[in-house]
C-alpha cells in the first residue's frame, strides 16, 4: 500500500500548450536518481495517482516534475495543469524503479536515449552526479517533436558546462526540420541507418557501451530490439547483466 504524504505547490512552470513542470515541497524519504514516485489528487472524492520521474537531484528540499498535459483523455494530468502555488497535492513518502546508474556496470560510453519527458530521469542523475566517474563518455539524445518542445534548455546548456567534454548532448526532431545542428527523424530510423552514429562521431559496440532506454514504448520497444538484433547487445536485469537498460512512460 502507498505510503501518502501532503506536499505543497512551488511553482509550476509551463513550457508549451501541453508541457509543464510543476515544483513542490513534501517530507518525503531520499530516492536514487533515476527512479519515480507517484502523485495523487483527490478528483470527484476518488483518489487519483499516476507514476512520474524525478527531475531534481536527491539533495534538492523541492521535488520536480516534468509532465505532458493529455488534454482529453488525462484523468490526472488535465488537473495536475490547472494547480497554483500552495495548492496541495499527495506524493507517495517512497520512490520505486531501477533506471539508475548504479545498476550499470562501467563502461566506456553510456548512452542516454529519450523521447518527450523521458528525458526527466537522465537530469536527475547528471545534477547529481553521483556514479558518473564509471563512464569515459556520455551521449544524451532527446528526441521531440517540435524545437518548442525541447524544454530545460538552460539547464542542459549547465550540465555540458558541468561536464566538459564529458557530456555530448544531440536533439532530434520528428515533425520538423532544422537548419542547424539538430536531426530530423525518429530515433530506431536514424540508428538503423547509421546516422545517429555517424553525427555523435561514436560507434555503439556492446563490448564498451550502454543504453538507457526512456519515453515513448514504441520507441523504446523498436530501439531494444534493433540493439539486441543488430548489435548483440542484452537487456541489463539483477542477475544477468546486460547493456541495455529500459524505462516505459506509459
Amino acid at each position: 500500500m502507498t505510503d501518502w504524504v501532503t506536499g505543497k505547490i512551488k511553482k509550476i512552470n509551463y513550457w508549451t500548450k501541453n508541457l509543464f513542470t510543476i515544483i513542490l515541497n513534501a517530507k518525503i524519504n531520499s530516492f536514487i536518481p533515476g527512479q519515480f514516485t507517484k502523485l495523487s489528487l483527490i478528483i470527484n472524492g476518488k483518489r487519483i495517482h499516476r507514476a512520474y520521474s524525478y527531475i531534481n537531484s536527491p539533495e534538492n528540499i523541492n521535488q520536480e516534475f516534468y509532465i505532458k498535459n493529455i488534454e482529453k483523455k488525462g484523468h490526472l494530468t488535465p488537473y495536475l495543469y490547472k494547480l497554483n502555488n500552495n495548492d496541495k497535492i499527495m506524493i507517495s513518502k517512497n520512490a520505486s524503479g531501477f533506471f539508475t546508474v548504479n545498476n550499470i556496470e562501467s563502461c566506456k560510453d553510456l548512452w542516454m536515449i529519450s523521447t518527450g519527458t523521458g528525458i526527466g530521469p537522465y537530469l536527475s542523475i547528471l545534477q547529481n552526479g553521483n556514479y558518473l566517474e564509471k563512464f569515459k563518455r556520455i551521449i544524451l539524445i532527446h528526441a521531440v517533436r517540435y524545437i518548442t518542445d525541447f524544454s530545460y534548455i538552460n539547464l542542459i546548456n549547465n550540465l555540458k558546462t558541468k561536464f566538459k567534454n564529458k557530456l555530448i548532448i544531440q536533439i532530434i526532431t520528428s515533425r520538423e526540420k532544422q537548419q542547424n545542428n539538430l536531426l530530423n527523424g525518429h530515433i530506431p530510423e536514424l540508428m538503423k541507418n547509421g546516422i545517429l552514429e555517424k553525427k555523435i562521431g561514436i560507434t555503439i559496440n556492446k563490448n564498451n557501451s550502454h543504453i538507457m532506454l526512456c519515453g515513448n514504448p514504441q520507441m523504446v520497444y523498436d530501439t531494444q530490439k534493433l540493439l539486441q538484433k543488430n548489435y548483440g547487445l542484452s537487456k541489463n536485469l539483477k542477475n544477468n547483466k546486460g547493456n541495455i537498460t529500459i524505462e516505459k512512460y506509459w
